[in-house]
């Protein structure tokens, strides 16, 4: 009987750590196509619905410059701004996530474009805080710093 139990305890082990290890999955899934895909997506196309989705409404940001911004700044500031660049890709260095609702999310991001100067490359570094509000994560924080441009 003692094994029997000991058996039926340890497969229940098992598929919660399992199922566990699948949330985790597609919550890095979902952390990934929000910071590499959707949120670049946003300021592209200067999608103000899709960027009011990915930022919790008590989102702020540091810019390389120290400047603070809200979440109705960049809303505004994205839909009267075009972008001036061709291509953007981010590249994840780190992705945390913090029990079941709080992750972090930073890398470089590359910004290539072409302007009166001619063809160039702007590089920096992003960190970005995700809380999961109603099974859905949302950007609280965003610092961007050691921008350069070759």
């Amino acid at each position: 009987m003692r094994k029997v139990f000991l058996a039926w305890l340890l497969s229940g082990a098992i598929v919660a750590g399992s199922a566990f290890a699948g949330d985790r999955a597609s919550d890095e899934a979902a952390l990934r196509e929000l910071k590499q895909v959707l949120w670049p997506r946003a300021y592209f196309k200067q999608d103000t619905k899709l960027l009011d989705r990915i930022l919790a409404d008590d989102f702020q940001s540091v810019d390389g410059d120290g400047n603070w911004s809200t979440k109705a700044e960049e809303l505004d500031w994205i839909s009267k701004n075009k972008p001036a660049y061709d291509a953007f890709e981010f590249r994840i260095r780190r992705l945390d996530i913090f029990g079941d609702d709080t992750a972090i999310v930073a890398g470089t991001g590359t910004i290539r474009g072409k302007d009166d100067k001619g063809p160039y490359v702007v590089e920096y570094q992003s960190s970005n805080v995700f809380v999961k509000h109603d099974g859905a994560w949302r950007a609280v924080a965003s610092h961007v710093s050691g921008s350069t441009r070759k």
